[in-house]
């Protein structure tokens, strides 16, 4: 990939985290869409989108679920937690586990869901 498609995926990540899709960076396999494993774990800024609750994330193409999901009991994020979103890192340990950590100290991991599309559920 050229340092402009990098930039240019960058661009349109950024652009669909402002719109509330669920997101972040990460190197994919052209024409695949699906996060390609890297030798070493890389981290990335992350916004986490927490409004119904942490149990997903997109990242890349890739769709990631939280091996424990959070939430108070009624679809929202636990107390502590941003909402609509908690800023924070992504870290990619490999391409179907993923770790979000923030300065609050929250730790969440994630396991990619193979053959995803789309989020398992829309949030109102």
């Amino acid at each position: 990939m050229t340092e402009r498609a990098g930039q240019i995926i960058i661009a349109l990540v950024l652009a669909a985290g402002a719109a509330g899709v669920l997101t972040g960076c990460a190197k994919t396999d052209e024409g695949t869409g699906s996060v390609r494993a890297t030798p070493h774990a890389r981290t990335i800024p992350f916004e986490l989108y927490t409004h119904c609750g942490i149990d997903e994330a997109r990242i890349g193409s890739t769709y990631f679920e939280a091996e424990t999901p959070l939430s108070d009991g009624s679809g929202n994020p636990p107390e502590g937690w941003g909402n609509p979103t908690q800023r924070g890192t992504m870290t990619l340990k490999s391409e179907t586990e993923a770790v979000f950590t923030d300065d609050a100290g929250h730790e969440v991991k994630f396991r990619a869901r193979p053959g995803a599309t789309a989020v398992k559920h829309i949030c109102a």
